[in-house]
């Protein structure tokens, strides 16, 4: 992927959830909840602090990651939807 994402913001790809089923009923697509949990495809290099410094990111590639429900960017690139959120965004790292 050529995509470096810059200061500190973080790419993930969210993991889709499967597909809901309520007894012989198919939940659709547009009743289900946006994802918050995703696998951190590529990290910036960090904020700049006040004395010039960088901050580096405790999140790195591969990381799978909760974030908040309605923090970043959506978008899509090579035919994959992708996230960027600043690391505050982020609320814990799953493992």
């Amino acid at each position: 992927m050529a995509l470096k994402p810059l200061s500190d913001h973080v790419v993930v790809e969210a993991q889709e959830e499967k597909e809901t089923k309520i007894g012989s009923i198919i939940v659709p697509d547009t009743a289900k909840e946006k994802p918050t949990v995703g696998k951190v495809i590529a990290v910036g290099p960090g904020r700049v602090k006040d004395d010039g410094t960088r901050n580096p990111l405790t999140v790195k590639a591969g990381d799978t990651v909760i974030y908040s429900k309605y923090g970043g960017t959506d978008f899509e690139l090579e035919g994959e939807e992708y996230l960027v959120l600043r690391e505050s965004d982020i609320l814990a790292i799953v493992g």
